[in-house]
């Protein structure tokens, strides 16, 4: 569930706003983006993904975290290194390497090469 919006590192460009399937941003003073419909927050991470500049945080439960939670301190996130951890964590961003670092699912197994086939005349 979407939990933080950096004042001090967003922006204003508006993709959280725009890439959110549910409409969870209005746009706020200053162009900065305000969570206005937490409830509607399907932990898509797609915000957290777009975000060019790492300004939010997402977190992985499915419902608002409690009151005082430190997911919800913005000064705990970023010492934890989370605000915009799914982004560095999928590879998104300037000097980092594309692709998850953590595969999801399971193996899956790899086809074998077919043997040559002789021609026929």
């Amino acid at each position: 569930m979407i939990e933080i919006v950096s004042q001090e590192r967003c922006i204003g460009c508006d993709r959280c706003v725009e890439v959110c399937p549910t409409s969870v941003f209005d746009t706020g003073p200053g162009g900065i983006p305000v969570i206005a419909r937490v409830q509607d927050c399907q932990t898509c991470f797609m915000c957290e993904a777009y975000c060019p500049v790492d300004a939010l945080f997402v977190a992985p439960q499915a419902e608002p975290v409690e009151p005082g939670s430190p997911l919800r301190d913005e000064a705990y996130v970023t010492a934890a290194g989370l605000l915009g951890g799914y982004r560095k964590k999928i590879g998104w961003g300037r000097g980092r390497t594309p692709g998850a670092l953590r595969a999801v699912g399971p193996d899956l197994p790899r086809p074998t090469p077919a043997p040559p086939r002789k021609e026929h005349r």
